[in-house]
């Protein structure tokens, strides 16, 4: 394919990881500047923000007016999270750089809780309610920030009145599942549906924490019929929110009904996991995006499973010590950086013969890592 293409994401070494498989010339502007990262990259600039608060828009556009700079023409801007909460700063980007993925009146649509929820009565999609209060029984209830990502954002409501920039979402049951697809001008792909977990801490009971996808020969945990049903939910979804490119369905499932929670229009973090059949995935997403014909076809499956999960820090590391980082861990801090204690440190990614194997060698490979860091305190992360 070839060309420059200008990435901007709360992290985004999966993004530059991906467009070099897709052969482009990735220019980074993340939070983080992991090593990794600058070594995938071009170009990089390091923001400052919060990961999982939204992003700085002044920070933002500055860094992606500087790559442009040094990268010269370029095929447009991949956003990666961390934009979902502000489609003012989604549309400003665009009007000055070509837009690689959703537009931002896609993403205004898809991520405003009421917006989206009466979208979702209105397509026949199961969809928990969502209020601005006040309600009777809190205990009933999530508290959720508007255009939040990564989970962190999520906790119990602690009251009848959401706080302001959060909104309410009823509980249901279910286990977390995300429908990862393409979709493009004449309907969506469907990549695979990974099993999700969370990796609680006593402030962020939610937070995310990892992603599986099955052996292609795997019997899948869901019932086909179901996947069907979230996979045409998606697509009237995408159909009518012109919804283009790499984007995730999250829902919950509790083995006979199911709950959309949330559509990410963007490329989210199960790409480490996905991007490894024979054409690569951001090679079909800027194909997706930028062709007035119908998306590419990205190839077969892998024949194994892969997960990946992001490895919070359960201490201060101040400084990062100097590691001879094995190629499994991914989002690598650079030495003498600082990482804080609950968060994210590193990603860890395995593979195997089924799910089952590739999780426990991903638990294994994240043991050995917390070992090498004294890190050895009681894992608290919740199995799949």
């Amino acid at each position: 394919m070839g060309g420059a293409l200008l990435i901007a994401a709360q992290s985004g070494r999966a993004l530059a990881q991906a467009a070099r498989r897709a052969g482009l010339r990735p220019c980074v502007a993340d939070l983080f500047g992991d090593e990794d990262t600058r070594t995938l990259a071009a170009a990089s600039r390091v923001m400052p923000g919060w990961f999982g608060r939204g992003m700085v828009a002044g920070a933002v556009l500055d860094a992606l007016e500087a790559l442009a700079s040094e990268a010269g023409e370029t095929i447009g801007v991949v956003l990666g999270s961390g934009f979902e909460d502000d489609p003012a700063l989604v549309a400003e980007i665009g009007r000055r750089h070509r837009l690689v993925g959703a537009s931002a009146e896609a993403v205004a649509a898809l991520k405003d809780p009421f917006a989206f929820a009466h979208l979702c009565a209105r397509l026949g999609v199961p969809h928990p309610p969502v209020a601005a209060g006040p309600v009777d029984d809190p205990s009933r209830w999530l508290s959720k920030a508007v255009g939040g990502s990564g989970g962190g954002h999520v906790g119990p409501a602690t009251g009848p009145l959401p706080e302001p920039g959060h909104y309410l979402q009823a509980r249901v049951s279910g286990r977390p599942y995300a429908l990862n697809v393409l979709a493009g001008r004449d309907g969506v792909q469907v990549l695979a549906v990974t099993a999700q977990w969370c990796a609680p801490s006593p402030s962020h009971p939610f937070r995310y924490g990892g992603a599986l996808a099955y052996a292609a020969a795997e019997p899948h945990p869901l019932p086909a019929s179901l996947i069907a049903d979230v996979a045409a939910a998606a697509e009237r979804i995408a159909g009518a929110t012109g919804l283009r490119g790499l984007a995730s369905a999250d829902f919950l499932c509790d083995g006979a009904a199911w709950w959309l929670t949330e559509i990410n229009p963007r490329p989210g973090a199960t790409l480490d996991v996905l991007d490894r059949r024979p054409v690569p995935l951001l090679a079909a997403h800027v194909e997706a995006c930028l062709s007035a014909g119908p998306p590419m076809h990205p190839g077969a499956p892998p024949v194994d499973a892969a997960a990946s999960a992001i490895c919070y820090a359960r201490i201060d590391h101040a400084p990062v010590p100097a590691v001879a980082w094995p190629e499994h861990i991914r989002d690598r801090p650079a030495a003498g950086s600082t990482v804080r204690r609950d968060a994210p440190l590193c990603t860890v990614f395995a593979t195997g013969a089924d799910g089952r194997s590739a999780r426990a060698a991903l638990d294994a490979r994240t043991g050995r890592l917390r070992m090498a860091l004294n890190e050895n305190t009681k894992d608290e992360e919740a199995r799949v």
